[in-house]
């Protein structure tokens, strides 16, 4: 492996850090996308503001990524309905453990909050075990 391998996810996983504690540090507020963005219509009206900048930015880095290095993206060998029952088990997924990975596994692991660590392990663990029984299945993904 060299060392350009290495290090897109070390830097990409420091940007990350580095905008969880600015946004904890600058604001008080948990980078916990999932809320961020599920909170955009039905969330106070004073907050919306924030979280649609948030999510314009999210977009925008996205985007000047795709125009830098249109490969990082890779392409999926998933089906659109494939792709859209997984967004929807995610989806349902954020709800149920009250928060996303960035939520629990960035910020709550890092505030060692049991219940991020628990959440994460869980995540984890069902991620690992859907990918066994895809394989298993044959479902090329």
């Amino acid at each position: 492996m060299d060392a350009t391998t290495l290090a897109k996810p070390l830097l990409g996983g420091l940007l990350v850090g580095v905008a969880a504690a600015a946004l904890l540090h600058f604001n008080g507020r948990i980078l916990g996308v999932s809320g961020i963005v599920g909170r955009l219509i039905d969330g106070p009206h004073e907050d919306r503001g924030f979280r649609a900048w948030f999510l314009g930015g999210v977009l925008a880095g996205a985007l000047a990524l795709l125009a830098w290095s249109p490969g990082a993206f890779g392409a999926s060998k998933a089906t659109l309905p494939v792709l859209a029952l997984a967004g929807l088990l995610v989806g349902f997924g954020t709800r149920l453990a009250n928060g996303c990975t960035s939520g629990h596994g960035v910020c709550g692991i890092g505030r060692l909050s049991p219940r991020s660590i628990v959440a994460t392990v869980t995540f984890i663990a069902v991620g690992m075990s859907a990918v066994v029984v895809a394989r298993k299945l044959g479902a090329g993904w």
